[in-house]
């Protein structure tokens, strides 16, 4: 009999980045790079655990970004040239490195890889992975939550509330028209809670929402099991809170797994170590050298990228292995100080990034794969749980309301809001005032009125992401931020200035439901 629970949760999210205006878009790559190494083989896993009769239980969000992406048919022919691209450049490293048997032996991984990727995409799933992790979900396996229509950062908006309700109601409508039910829980966007927004999520239907580990331990009155049990708000919503010490042995490249030498190395990739001429056809179209997802080299040690050593598959996996046992370990030990502690069985709820499985720690799939087979087979003190599961068994829980907190620097708003990126948000917020207007003096548009009227959402909803306030701040690339944050404020004012002023310019809007094609259907009085 199990003594308490574990939550496992991905966010996969990326922000809506679609542009049919160019051939070849730098960074469209983000989404073929996440689909390759994060998506589809989190999907192997799944198939693998499936196949085998293993019973596991995995939540994972899905953003509607994401999700946008995902059922966009310009997209998945883009991602296939991908592929095929990465599979000709993986031909030519079998000749090139064949005298080599180390990185001929990678060679060969990576052709499998891609070749594989190809086939999952376009024969089994259709191109369309929504409909490959519903099958999941449909099964009982995987519990898919949804987030803020664009990933806004919600305690940001709240000078506007209609703007955070937008976020939620939009989200939750396209949750239920993909996945054929209504959404159950939410992933906040960067776990950002602002009492009260909770009333929103119960208006949609919502039943919990995760917070970080100070949004509970912060919490009116103090939690009587701190992070191991939910809260329910006033509303009724439950709230769960992260574990940090489950979450930090998976997430820290210092000091958790993905940090171990023998992983593979991210930082040095083929696109910046071979010879220009030839890698030419494989990188930017205006000859940008940049990551392929071909790594040959480990990450060694504590040394330069030029003093990497080669990458040894079978020796990664093993330490794999060994690091999900040492996971699955500490957890039974975790749970039962707790269930002896506390009186009851604990829930573990450890959220992640999605991407870390696969992109930033190319083993983390492998990883998974071996956790959710050790806790199936190898132990009874603890059970895999989806939040809506444990809900149902214990609908019995204390009632707190949790504190203004994220999972970010800091843990409050300083990463979205800093000398960095301070400017967006007066342009946010006026715009974000002008939509509020606009739904409230036409109520009945119909025609190219209404058409105008719901581009102008799409537009204020994209300049809302996170996303880019997120770019300002790290400085991986501000240039890109500032465009789209630029274009979509743009858009937005022409399209409120047309409409102002009974002088919709029709072609503009055409070409804008071209250029940002997210949520077909939705209904500018959302805003109303």
């Amino acid at each position: 009999m199990e003594k308490g629970y574990l939550a496992l949760v991905l966010h996969a999210h990326l922000p809506f980045v679609r542009h049919p205006e160019h051939e070849d878009f730098l960074e469209e790559d983000w989404f073929y790079e996440a689909i390759t190494e994060t998506y589809l083989p989190l999907l192997k896993v799944f198939e693998g655990l499936l196949n085998d009769g293993v019973d596991f239980r995995l939540t994972m969000s899905i953003t509607p970004t994401l999700a946008s992406m995902f059922v966009d048919p310009l997209l998945q022919d883009r991602y296939v040239q991908h592929l095929d691209k990465l599979i000709e450049l993986t031909e030519k490293e079998l000749e090139r490195t064949r005298w080599q048997a180390e990185f001929h032996e990678l060679a060969r991984m990576y052709h499998r890889l891609f070749q594989e990727a190809r086939e999952l995409f376009v024969n089994r799933y259709g191109r369309n992975l929504v409909t490959a992790f519903k099958k999941f979900q449909d099964l009982g396996k995987l519990e898919i939550i949804t987030c803020g229509a664009t990933h806004g950062f919600l305690p940001l908006m709240e000078v506007n509330p209609k703007a955070v309700r937008a976020q939620i109601m939009i989200a939750a409508a396209q949750y239920e028209k993909l996945f054929g039910r209504k959404a159950r829980g939410i992933w906040l966007p960067e776990c950002g809670y602002q009492p009260g927004h909770d009333e929103f999520l119960k208006e949609a239907g919502i039943r919990f929402f995760l917070v970080d580990t100070h949004g509970i331990l912060h919490g009116t009155p103090r939690p009587k099991y701190g992070v191991f049990a939910p809260v329910y708000c006033k509303s009724g919503v439950a709230a769960f809170g992260r574990d940090m010490e489950s979450s930090k042995a998976v997430w820290s490249a210092a000091e958790g797994y993905p940090g171990d030498y023998q992983y593979r190395e991210f930082y040095r990739d083929i696109g910046f170590d071979l010879d220009y001429d030839y890698i030419r056809p494989y990188i930017h179209v205006d000859g940008t050298r940049i990551n392929t997802g071909i790594k040959y080299f480990r990450i060694t040690g504590n040394v330069e990228l030029a003093f990497k050593q080669p990458y040894h598959e079978r020796a990664a996996l093993e330490r794999a292995a060994d690091h999900a046992g040492n996971f699955l370990f500490n957890r039974e030990k975790q749970v039962e100080h707790l269930y002896d502690w506390l009186g009851k069985k604990p829930i573990i709820v450890s959220p992640y990034d999605a991407e870390l499985y696969g992109h930033w720690w190319y083993e983390g799939p492998a990883w998974l794969n071996f956790l959710l087979r050790k806790i199936h087979f190898d132990q009874t003190t603890v059970q895999l749980i989806t939040p809506s599961e444990y809900l149902d068994r214990y609908p019995r829980n204390q009632i707190v309301t949790p504190s203004q907190s994220s999972w970010g620097y800091k843990g409050y708003a300083e990463v979205w809001l800093n000398g960095s990126n301070d400017w967006l948000y007066r342009y946010l917020h006026k715009a974000a005032d002008r939509m509020v207007e606009l739904a409230q003096s036409y109520p009945h548009a119909t025609g190219d009125l209404r058409r105008a009227l719901n581009q102008s959402v799409r537009e204020l909803l994209l300049a809302q992401s996170s996303d880019w306030a997120f770019i300002f701040k790290t400085g991986t690339c501000p240039p890109y931020a500032y465009k789209r944050t630029k274009d979509h404020i743009e858009r937005f004012s022409k399209l409120y200035d047309g409409i102002r002023a009974n002088a919709i310019d029709l072609p503009y809007l055409g070409q804008l439901e071209w250029l940002d094609n997210i949520f077909p259907e939705v209904d500018y009085m959302v805003y109303a």
